[in-house]
């Protein structure tokens, strides 16, 4: 896990995400992820970005779900707090401001798969949609030995809490906004939410408060 960016959206730069992409065949910790993955992908007929290879793949403590892939994951291929977004940045400055390694997390979104037409803005995910990704939550879980606690990251994912709750009833859930740009400017309530979520979640982990 080794050469970390520093700032967000480091991956505006296409040598980045060319550096990026190399590291996915080396890196078993996300094989797991690549193969469940290439499922949805075979059985849907949509993309589905790579998860980021500098975060803990299968080996993270902490899953974070979104809600689809937005549109700067057909620049980069990727789910990743690093992505040229204000989403992005946003979720790059609120995990780092809890103190949460990048070993210890998981990106990944409650509709794996791009819904947007290519070229068009991102939309909200249908019902048909949320309930038909509902059948990749359990595999996804079961890839993930290690993990301590989800953090449920927008509407579209919290309606996942009960299907969770059903498949895995130890695991802590923690409720937050999502990072979108539109949301935490609305009120300063919302970015405060949003640390004091990640901040739960980085108790469960036993990190330092």
């Amino acid at each position: 896990m080794s050469g970390q960016p520093a700032a967000p959206k480091s991956l505006a730069d296409s040598g980045a995400v060319a550096a990026r992409h190399a590291l996915v065949a080396a890196s078993p910790h996300l094989a797991p992820l690549r193969r469940l993955a290439e499922r949805i992908r075979a059985e849907r007929g949509l993309p589905v970005p790579e998860a980021d290879p500098l975060d803990g793949g299968v080996a993270a403590r902490l899953l974070l779900l979104l809600e689809t892939p937005g549109p700067a994951t057909g620049r980069t291929a990727f789910v990743s707090r690093d992505n040229p977004t204000g989403t992005a940045a946003n979720l790059f400055r609120f995990l780092a401001g809890a103190g949460i390694p990048r070993a210890d997390t998981l990106i990944w979104n409650a509709v794996p798969w791009v819904i947007h037409a290519p070229g068009a803005r991102n939309r909200a995910p249908r019902t048909a949609e949320i309930r038909t990704a509902q059948a990749y939550l359990p595999p996804l879980l079961a890839l993930m030995p290690n993990l301590a606690v989800v953090v449920l990251s927008g509407r579209v994912s919290q309606t996942l809490a009960p299907l969770l709750a059903e498949a895995r009833p130890d695991l802590p859930q923690v409720a937050i906004p999502h990072p979108s740009p539109t949301y935490v400017c609305t009120s300063p309530a919302v970015p405060a939410r949003i640390a004091a979520g990640l901040a739960e979640a980085a108790r469960h982990l036993g990190l330092p408060g």
